[in-house]
C-alpha cells in the first residue's frame, strides 16, 4: 500500500497515477477508488428534498456514492476526516469562458475597453481571442486551458459548461487530463470575424457556419463520452446577432439528433435587441422561438435585455436562463436572478469566466436580487444552492448529478466552515451564500477522484500551471491591437 500524506489527512493510494501528459494516449486519468468524506454538515437528498445532516460520512465507491452514514466507514482507500466541513453535491457552473475572460482580466474593469460605450464582447473578447488563437502554439493554448481548469476546480465547481472558439480544442485535453467534468461547447458563428460597427451593430462578414458545424462534428467524434462520459459536448451557436437563421436551425437539428444540450447568448445587450428587431422584426427571444430553439433543452445566457413579454414566452417554453451577475455588475448593469425566477423560468448561476468564484457569484445573485426587488426574502440561500446543484443537473437532464444520495455520481464539493469569518455558525447554507468564497473550498471530488485537497490541486504543480498560462496570455496582451482595444 502506498500511503501519502496531504495536509493533515492520510491518503491510501492504490493504483493511482498522475494524469496523462498532453498528447499522450497511454496514460489515462487514474481509476476512481473508495473515498470516505466526513461532514459536520452534509447536504443530502432526503425524501422531501435537500436536507442538512449533522456529523455524517459520505462514502464513494468507484464513480458512485455508495452510502451516507453516521458511522465511519471501514476500508476506504482515501479518508477525508477534517472537522467543520460542509459536504455539498458537486457544484455545477454551466456558463463560463476561461480563455476570453483571461484575455480581458484586469483590462476591462472601470469602463476600460468600452469604446463608444459598446459591449466588450465585440470590442475586446471576440477580436482578441480570434487573433490570439492565430499566434499561439498548441503548447501555449494548452497552458491557458490548464490554467482555466485549475481556476474552475479551485472555485469549487465539479462540472463546467464551457463555450469557446473551436480553435481551442486543448480545452478538452486539459479537462480530460485534470479530472474536471466537462461539457465543451465550441462556438458556431455565421461570421467568425464578429466585429461591431461604430454604432455597435454586428455585421455578417462571411459565411463560416458550415465550417464551424463541421469542426463541431469532428470534436464530437473525438471527445463525446470520453472517460466513461465525464467529457461531453454541448451545441453552442454563439448568439442571436452572430448566427443567421439557417445556422441556428441546423445547430438545433444536429443537437437534437445527438441529444446534447444547446446553449447560446440571448438578449445580452440593448444593441443586440435592436439588431434582431431590425433584421427580423422580432425580439431575440421571439427570434429563437420562431426558429424552434426556445425549448426545454436550451440554456440561454444572460437575457438581461428581455422584456416582461419575452420572459413570459421563455417561461412558457420551459427554457433555462444562465444568470451571471458579476460580469455585468462590473459594467454598471443589472443581471437579476430574482427577476427571471419571478416569471417561473428555471434560472441557474454561472461565472461567465469572470473571477471563477462560484460561491461569490451566488452571493452577488442574492444581493442584486434582493436590492432590485426591495425584499429580503427572495433569492434565498437554499434556492441559490439548488441553482448550482440539483436544478443545474435537471437543466442538462442529469438526475445523477447535483445530489448526494446512494447511486448518484460521486461529485462532491467540500467547504471548510472553520474559518473565523464563518464563525459562529448556525445555518451552513446561509453561511455558504452570504459569507463564504472560493478561499473556503477545501476539497473537490469528481467521479470519485480527489482533485483538490486542503484547497490545493493535488495532481500537478499549481505554480507551474499559473506561470505557463500567464505567459501565454501575455503574448496576446503584447499585440498592438490588444493595446488599442484596451484603451477606454
Amino acid at each position: 500500500m502506498n500511503t501519502s500524506r496531504i495536509g493533515a489527512r492520510i491518503f491510501h493510494n492504490r493504483g493511482m497515477t498522475r494524469p496523462r501528459a498532453a498528447g499522450r494516449e497511454d496514460a489515462p486519468m487514474f481509476a476512481p477508488t473508495t473515498t470516505a468524506v466526513f461532514g459536520s454538515h452534509v447536504l443530502a437528498q432526503g425524501a422531501g428534498g435537500p436536507e442538512v445532516l449533522r456529523d455524517h460520512w459520505v462514502l464513494t465507491e468507484g464513480r458512485r456514492i455508495a452510502a451516507i452514514t453516521p458511522t465511519r466507514p471501514e476500508g476506504a482507500d482515501v479518508v477525508l476526516d477534517a472537522p467543520g466541513r460542509f459536504v455539498l453535491p458537486g457544484l455545477m457552473n454551466l456558463h463560463n469562458h476561461c480563455f476570453s475572460e483571461m484575455v480581458a482580466r484586469t483590462h476591462t474593469e472601470d469602463g476600460a475597453g468600452r469604446k463608444n460605450n459598446q459591449s466588450v464582447v465585440y470590442t475586446v473578447l471576440l477580436p482578441l481571442t480570434r487573433t490570439g488563437l492565430d499566434i499561439l502554439s498548441p503548447d501555449e493554448r494548452m497552458a491557458i486551458a490548464r490554467l482555466g481548469i485549475l481556476q474552475i476546480l479551485k472555485g469549487g465547481a465539479t462540472t463546467v459548461m464551457e463555450p469557446f472558439r473551436n480553435g481551442l480544442p486543448e480545452m478538452f485535453e486539459a479537462a480530460e487530463e485534470m479530472g474536471l467534468r466537462f461539457y465543451g461547447a465550441p462556438y458556431l458563428f455565421s461570421t467568425a470575424d464578429a466585429r461591431a460597427d461604430a454604432d455597435g451593430t454586428v455585421r455578417y462578414k462571411g459565411s463560416d457556419g458550415e465550417a464551424d458545424l463541421a469542426a463541431w462534428n469532428a470534436l464530437y467524434q473525438r471527445w463525446e463520452g470520453a472517460d466513461e462520459g465525464r467529457i461531453r459536448l454541448a451545441m453552442s451557436p454563439h448568439a442571436t446577432d452572430t448566427c443567421d437563421p439557417d445556422l441556428l436551425r441546423a445547430a438545433a437539428v444536429r443537437a437534437r439528433e445527438l441529444n446534447v444540450p444547446i446553449t447560446t447568448h440571448l438578449a445580452q445587450s440593448e444593441r443586440e435587441v435592436a439588431t434582431i428587431r431590425e433584421r427580423h422584426g422580432r425580439s431575440p427571444a421571439e427570434y429563437l422561438d420562431w426558429l424552434g430553439l426556445l425549448a426545454p433543452d436550451l440554456l440561454a445566457a444572460h437575457c438581461i435585455a428581455s422584456t416582461d413579454d419575452d420572459l413570459r414566452l421563455m417561461a412558457a417554453r420551459g427554457m433555462t436562463v444562465l444568470n451571471c451577475p458579476r460580469v455585468f455588475a462590473r459594467a454598471g448593469m443589472v443581471a437579476n436572478f430574482g427577476r427571471f425566477r419571478s416569471f417561473g423560468i428555471p434560472t441557474l448561476v454561472g461565472t461567465d469566466g469572470y473571477n471563477l468564484d462560484l460561491l461569490g457569484e451566488l452571493s452577488a445573485a442574492a444581493l442584486i436580487s434582493k436590492t432590485q426587488a426591495g425584499s429580503a426574502t427572495i433569492a434565498s440561500a437554499p434556492e441559490l444552492i439548488a441553482a448550482v446543484t440539483s436544478e443545474a443537473a435537471a437543466a442538462i437532464f442529469r438526475p445523477d448529478l447535483g445530489v448526494i444520495r446512494p447511486g448518484a455520481t460521486a461529485d462532491l464539493t467540500v467547504i471548510d466552515l472553520t474559518h473565523p469569518h464563518l464563525q459562529p455558525l448556525f445555518d451552513p447554507r446561509r453561511a455558504l451564500v452570504w459569507l463564504a468564497n472560493r478561499a473556503n473550498v477545501d476539497a473537490v471530488i469528481v467521479d470519485g477522484r480527489v482533485l483538490v485537497s486542503s484547497g490545493r490541486y493535488v495532481h500537478a504543480d499549481e505554480a507551474a500551471i499559473v506561470a505557463a498560462g500567464t505567459a501565454a496570455i501575455q503574448r496576446i496582451w503584447d499585440l498592438p491591437e490588444a493595446r488599442a482595444a484596451f484603451e477606454s
